[in-house]
């Protein structure tokens, strides 16, 4: 059963990873195209718009793989038996 939980786990941080790299792209393109429809820009809104949602997702996902390497850490030293935890 131990087997499953860690399937379910890595599923949900693939999903929850690739909605990190999306979201923020797609959010700049979305005001980008905004642009172009209600104040009258050019397409060459959408060049600094796709740069600055790439910064973003890399941003994110970033601070996504910090906080996963964290709690992997976390893990092993729980597992480690120290002087003061017997098991």
């Amino acid at each position: 059963m131990k087997w499953w939980m860690d399937i379910v786990k890595n599923l949900t941080m693939l999903t929850q990873f690739s909605f990190t790299l999306v979201t923020p792209l797609l959010m700049c393109l979305g005001i980008c195209w905004l642009l172009c429809a209600k104040a009258n820009l050019g397409g060459w809104i959408y060049i600094p718009g796709f740069f600055f949602g790439m910064g973003g997702s890399g941003m994110v996902a970033w601070k996504l793989y910090v906080s996963v390497i964290g709690k992997q850490k976390k893990e092993e030293t729980k597992k480690h038996i120290s002087f003061n935890r017997h098991e």
